[in-house]
């Protein structure tokens, strides 16, 4: 009996220390994200737009809807529906970071993903939208929406999860 609760307790020990490198991946995106965003609002006024090249800007822009500002317009309740959302989506990374922690780029994906997730909620909990203040454009083609630190890493994540995804349906 007492093997079984040593078993128990390495398990449990073993589990945290194979979370624990992508809760860290999670918390440097967080950090550059909330850094990045302190910065451009200490830096800029809401709309002001500073050209960096030819295809870049920065500019403030708040975004109190989902991605492209889609239901951005709406009465309000769209910030508790997207901040239930996104927490939702960490407890089930975290479940998923868990069950597959020796999986290195499935993990990689989930942390940035998880990363940029928390990043976004923390804007909508603390200023009630998402900053956003990377503008990409090309000449006469118009401007991609402007997105942030935390859009990048859940952007760069879905892209390693399907990556990951093709590489596995190849081998098999």
């Amino acid at each position: 009996m007492a093997t079984k609760k040593t078993t128990t307790f390495s398990s449990a020990s073993k589990n945290r220390a194979g979370l624990a490198p992508w809760l860290g991946i999670a918390a440097i995106v967080i950090l550059c994200d909330q850094l990045s965003k302190i910065a451009i609002t200490k830096l800029f006024t809401l709309g002001e737009e500073k050209v960096i090249t030819s295809f870049f800007n920065l500019v403030l822009a708040y975004n109190r809807g989902a991605a492209f500002s889609f239901l951005s317009n709406q009465g309000g309740w769209q910030r508790y529906f997207f901040t239930a959302i996104g927490v939702a989506a960490v407890g089930f990374i975290i479940y998923l970071l868990r069950k597959h922690a020796g999986q290195r780029m499935f993990c990689w994906a989930l942390a940035l993903i998880m990363g940029g997730a928390i990043g976004n909620v923390i804007d909508r909990l603390v200023y009630g939208h998402v900053i956003d203040f990377l503008d990409f454009h090309l000449a006469g083609f118009g401007h991609f929406p402007a997105f942030n630190v935390a859009d990048s890493a859940i952007t760069l994540g879905a892209i390693l999860f399907i990556y990951d995804e093709l590489r596995r349906v190849n081998k098999n």
